[in-house]
Formats: structure tokens, sequence, C-alpha cells
């Protein structure tokens, strides 16, 4: 049966910084290439989405936003709906995306010098604002173990050097997909509690969760870290809505919040108001309808494609349980960085993000996008196998 999700979508000089830069950055063609680095998909929105912002063009006047109520509230139906917890009004805040929510946190909550901690290999835009803020990066490694990424807190422990001021966690994981269990969760509080972090968890991914694995908010895995939590979500990952730049910034403690808002007021920020139209209309029964059926067809799409990776004799797609990011590991092709990211880019012609870019962890790795059109997924894979074809 076709799905909406079937149809291909042209997004070649659209401004689409995913198709039209790859040229440029990875030296992939536009005209054949299939770009599959920048984590957006290449499905429309829903329709309640696009039907609200043509009733906003229709009415022709484009002014500042007013009454933020209704607005807070779909924010907060929808996580009491989708993640069983309830968020009040006054802990939201809206920044412009959440890479500004992150650098808003490093901004609001450490200083020049401090150490701000990631669990690496992880998102490459956490690294890049920590660094251009003067703090420093301060790696823990994952560990690998069965496939899949663990974190060593013994290890963590020791790495601390008392001028640490904040970690950052990426739940769920991105680049490896991983569904952190409450026991993980939990233990990612402690270690924040011990080392007096504050502690930054970006769910942006949280709804696009795979089927049989359930995604636990951190202040439910563990309420007593609300004290020292920032809760950061969006609606730009799981509607494709990323051009909006809207962001959600929850924080719980009203100790926080203060130092928070104070940063915002004298930054002058506001939220651009088709946002907040686009995070209303997204944020309701329908916009849930519709990520169920994209969540289905992304799982569609994860299965096709590690069962092609993983038929290349010495890749393997990490297993992943949440986003639409494959993470493929070519160490055991026997080939340096160089030569495998050669022959996807410019044997298979494909744009995939380079795996050092997330840190610690990520060198033998390249990050694919697969929530594109499922004959997209084919022809990737297809082109994939025939770049590695004399390894079989």
């Amino acid at each position: 049966m076709t799905s909406q999700f079937d149809e291909e979508i042209d997004r070649r000089g659209s401004h689409c910084v995913k198709w039209d830069m790859m040229d440029t950055l990875y030296g992939v063609p536009k005209d054949d290439g299939l770009a599959m680095w920048v984590a957006d998909m290449d499905f429309r929105p829903p329709a309640c989405v696009t039907d609200e912002l043509r009733e906003v063009l229709d009415h022709g006047v484009f002014g500042y936003f007013g009454n933020d109520g209704p607005y807070l509230d779909a924010i907060r139906w929808w996580m009491d709906e989708r993640h069983g917890w309830t968020v009040e009004r006054d802990w939201i805040y809206s920044t412009h995306g959440l890479v500004n929510g992150t650098a808003m946190c490093v901004d609001a909550f450490t200083e020049p010098g401090d150490g701000v901690v990631l669990f690496t290999p992880v998102y490459h835009a956490f690294a890049r604002v920590i660094k251009a803020a003067n703090r420093q990066v301060v790696e823990c490694a994952l560990t690998m173990t069965d496939g899949r990424y663990e974190m060593d807190f013994e290890a963590y422990d020791a790495q601390m050097t008392g001028t640490e001021r904040m970690v950052i966690l990426c739940s769920p994981h991105n680049p490896g997909g991983r569904v952190w269990s409450k026991a993980e969760l939990q233990a990612v509080a402690a270690f924040a509690k011990r080392h007096d972090l504050i502690l930054v968890s970006d769910e942006i991914h949280h709804d696009l969760v795979m089927p049989g694995n359930t995604h636990i908010p951190m202040p439910l895995a563990d309420e007593n870290c609300l004290d020292r939590l920032v809760m950061m979500t969006a609606t730009t990952k799981t509607f494709n809505i990323a051009g909006s730049h809207i962001g959600n910034v929850i924080i719980p403690d009203p100790e926080l919040r203060a130092r928070f808002a104070k940063r915002m007021a004298a930054l002058g920020m506001s939220p651009n108001s088709f946002g907040l139209f686009t995070a209303m209309a997204a944020y309701s029964p329908a916009g849930a309808a519709w990520v169920d059926e994209l969540v289905d067809y992304l799982d569609g799409n994860r299965r096709l494609f590690d069962d092609m990776v993983n038929a290349i004799p010495g890749v393997t797609s990490m297993p992943m349980q949440a986003t639409y990011l494959a993470w493929v590991d070519f160490a055991r092709t026997g080939m340096e960085p160089a030569e495998f990211t050669r022959r996807v880019e410019k044997d298979a012609r494909i744009a995939a993000n380079h795996g050092p870019t997330f840190g610690t962890g990520g060198e033998s790795f390249l990050r694919f996008n697969f929530a594109t059109p499922r004959s997209r997924v084919i022809e990737a894979g297809e082109r994939l196998q025939a770049a590695f074809r004399d390894l079989q």
C-alpha cells in the first residue's frame, strides 16, 4: 500500500541545506547525489500544520504574537498525553530551536573556562556551542557493549576535576539511536548530583522511538534531579519543521528558571510567531496520528537500510531504538576513514555525516539519515553495496 511518505519531493534549488549544500561540503553532485546527512526529513509535515500556516498566510498580517496560553497548553498537552509528564506553563521557555537552547543553557549556567561534560560520540552541535562560548568540552567516552553504547560512570567519576559545571545528555541518543533505560537515566542523575552539575537533557528525538521501545523523560526517571534539571524538547524533529526554529526549554526549578529568564531578557529574545503557530497545530490529536504513521514508516526504512548495509562484509549498522539516523561502522573493512568515506561520497554519491565530528569514538563511523522515501533508501543501499562490491 502506498504511503504519504513515499512521495519523492525534489528539494534541490529550494535553499535546502541538506540537498543544495552537499556538493560544496561533501563533493557529492546535486544532480544525482543522495543527501543523507542533515537531520531533517524529506517528508511534508502533517496537514494540520500546513493548514494552520495557510490560514495565517491568508489572513495576511504578520504582527506580534499575543496570548501564548494556548501555545503553552499545547506543549503541556503533548508532554502529558504522549510522555506522561505534567508540565506547568511557567516552566516553559521558547528558544530559536534547541541548538540555541543549548547555547542559552551554557550561557546562563556556566562561566568561561568551566567544563561541560558530553557522552561521546554525540550530536556535534553541542561541542560547537560549548567551544564558541569559551567553555571546555569534557568528553566522557561511551563504551561499546554487545554492539550498543553504554555509560561507564566509574571511569567518568575519575575524569572529573571539579571544574565541570554542566552535563548534557542526548536522550534518545544521537547518533547511536539508544533509548536509555530508567536505570541508566538514574545513573546520569546521580552522576550530576555527585559532581554538582546542571543536567541538561536534550530529548528532541523523544517522539521518534521505534516500536517495542519506550522513551522515559528524565524527570520521570528520577524526580530527585528536578533541582538541577533543564529539559529540552521540540516540534521541529518530530514534525519536520526545523526551519521554524522553535524549541521548548522546560525548567521545573524556580531558581534555575530565574537565572535562565534573566539571560533571555538580557539578550532580548522572543520566539518567531510562525514557530508558535506551527507548534500549536502540531501538538494535537491530528499531529499525534501523523507521528504514529511516520514512526511505522521510519521503522520499515530502518529495517531495510540495516539489512542492505549489513550485507556488506565488514560494515555494521548499530542496532537503533530511536531517531532516523543510522550509525554505520566501517571498522571491520580494514579501511582507513579516508578510503571508506571516499567510496561513499565519490563512488556511491551519498552525502553522510563524518563520524569524527561527533567526538571521541566516531572515528570509524558515518551517519546516514534514512528519513526519505523508501525508493531512495533502496537506491542508497544498492549504491553502497556497489561501492564496496570488491569486499563481497
